[in-house]
């Protein structure tokens, strides 16, 4: 284990809810003790073998005190004589090894020796590649059943964000985009409801991914935040038939660009005046207004504010209430920024399934605590929606993403 990778406990302490975490070390301990106490048997559970030293003799009930907190062990019994882990005698060094070969584990098991090394520096007798895969199957059934679960009910708002991780390929280290997609239902709450891991953003993969939410059960978006992907308009037009919202903080980056930085301040501000109308008529009004002074100036900035028009005041056909948190992808900087931090302490990744190892379990904490919150949209604004968009006059829509 390099010195570079901070103990799980410490990233654990950071993320705030550790009750999956907790799981999972309950899960590795009581693996690894089934290893050990058919080491000391000769023989496995139920198998009939002539080298058979001793036999089961159930289960008693022991508790251990970790910095993930209080686990619930059920330790082996034998007929003759008696058993007792190792790891359970008090060892500060047994506890920091058990959470380094959770975290070995998760991120991949990357090495067997490794992992094995681990286990004896916690007294145990070794562990072998069918038991690392073991641990690892334990953890992935976890995340998988987290990423695969059905999306039931409407989900009008979807968010979708890339974020880019190295990864080992055939001897050589690629950057592959690890796409978050997070939907907010009918009754306000948000929920994660996909990962995806792709080695670019071309059409036919956010298509796939797309339509792997479909799939599942995601129906009834209305629209789509994003940023200006490669592709990504044409997926949702293909698989969603939703409109679709750029995100509007990184549009204005790229509009400021074509300005000199001296006159960022005015610019943006001027630009911020259609943003601040209450309708969308006059939100478009503004915009075009604001697009025609800058124009002698500034023409290439001008045709950018006429070609993503439609595009960034896509918002202002929903619900006043829920403006604030549709124009931008912003609501998921912060679970980005939690994914980067988890994965610069790997650095490198082995392979994709380390990636959605790692990550999917950081998103199924995240979204535990969110489940646990607030309302992340008022109610009253989701019961405006279906009838002002069925009522609407249809040349007052945003067109949808093409």
């Amino acid at each position: 284990m390099t010195e570079e990778r901070m103990a799980l406990a410490e990233l654990l302490q950071k993320s705030g809810d550790g009750d999956f975490l907790r799981s999972v070390a309950e899960s590795v301990l009581q693996i690894l003790m089934e290893a050990d106490v058919e080491g000391l048997i000769g023989a496995g559970r139920h198998e009939r073998t002539g080298d058979r030293l001793n036999y089961r003799n159930g289960y008693r009930d022991r508790s251990l005190d970790t910095r993930l907190g209080s686990l619930s062990l059920r330790i082996p019994k034998l007929r003759q004589g008696s058993y007792f882990p190792p790891f359970l005698e008090p060892r500060k060094t047994a506890e920091k090894a058990l959470v380094m070969v959770i975290q070995e584990a998760w991120i991949g098991g990357v090495s067997t020796r490794r992992v094995d090394e681990l286990v004896q520096a916690m007294g145990l007798t070794g562990i072998s590649k069918s038991q690392v895969s073991k641990l690892c199957k334990d953890i992935d059934e976890r995340v998988n059943a987290f990423l695969d679960r059905p999306i039931e009910g409407e989900w009008p708002y979807l968010w979708l964000d890339a974020t880019y991780l190295k990864v080992r390929d055939g001897g050589r280290i690629i950057s592959v985009a690890a796409i978050i997609a997070v939907a907010v239902n009918t009754e306000g709450r948000r929920e994660i409801v996909g990962l995806g891991i792709g080695p670019s953003e071309a059409e036919p993969f956010w298509s796939s991914f797309i339509k792997g939410l479909v799939k599942r059960g995601l129906h009834g978006v209305k629209l789509v935040i994003s940023d200006a992907h490669d592709g990504l308009r044409l997926a949702i037009t293909r698989v969603l038939g939703a409109t679709w919202q750029r995100c509007r903080v990184h549009w204005m980056r790229n509009a400021l660009a074509h300005v000199p930085k001296g006159q960022h301040t005015m610019v943006a501000a001027a630009i911020r005046q259609a943003f601040l109308q209450t309708d969308a008529d006059a939100a478009h009004q503004t915009w075009r207004h604001v697009a025609d002074q800058l124009r002698p100036r500034w023409p290439k900035l001008a045709a950018l504010m006429d070609d993503s028009e439609h595009d960034v005041l896509a918002y202002m056909a929903f619900p006043a209430q829920h403006r604030t948190k549709l124009h931008s992808t912003n609501p998921l900087e912060r679970l980005n920024k939690e994914v980067k931090r988890r994965a610069d302490v790997v650095g490198i990744f082995p392979n994709e399934a380390s990636i959605t190892r790692l990550i999917g379990a950081v998103l199924l904490e995240q979204n535990d605590e969110w489940l646990l919150q607030c309302r992340y949209m008022q109610i009253e604004g989701m019961a405006e929606l279906t009838p002002l968009l069925i009522d609407a006059d249809p040349a007052k829509l945003p067109p949808m993403a093409a």
